[in-house]
């Protein structure tokens, strides 16, 4: 277990994720297949071709989830109760087959809930394009966690 209790979280704490993933074309379709998104944007070269993008579309959702499983390590791996909510999801910029992306997370608000047993922990989670010179901003979105206390500070 390598997750963080509740105390290890400081809020303004920026933690970057070391793991990064490149994501292929088998990883959009195996998304799209078990969500049952048939969404041509992401599944019709074609189709694809005569949009604004010219090229399909990795899935917003599986590039927000795969951000929270990239996250997981060195936030809640083994610590965690539950999670509580994800708001305020944006996508500003496309993500592409084999485009390379990266996750960093900045704790903005921790509070202990109302029996004093665990904690309520946001984090404000962004997604990067590494391959991009640029680095741009591809997802990005708060996480609300419930985390469990160290077992000797309950």
């Amino acid at each position: 277990m390598t997750g963080r209790y509740y105390g290890d979280f400081e809020v303004d704490e920026t933690i970057e994720h070391d793991t990064r993933r490149t994501i292929s074309e088998a990883d959009n379709q195996a998304f799209c297949d078990m969500t049952m998104n048939q969404q041509p944007l992401h599944l019709d070269a074609a189709f694809a071709a005569g949009t604004d993008f010219g090229e399909r579309l990795v899935n917003g959702l599986y590039t927000m989830s795969l951000a929270v499983g990239l996250t997981i390590p060195e936030t809640t791996d083994g610590t965690i109760v539950a999670n509580l909510s994800y708001d305020d999801v944006e996508h500003p910029e496309p993500v592409f087959h084999g485009d390379t992306v990266r996750v960093q997370s900045t704790v903005t608000e921790k509070r202990e809930t109302s029996d004093g047993e665990r904690g309520i922990v946001r984090m404000r989670v962004e997604v990067f394009k590494v391959n991009d010179p640029e680095e741009p901003l591809v997802c990005s979105f708060d996480r609300t966690v419930l985390s469990l206390k160290r077992p000797e500070s309950r």
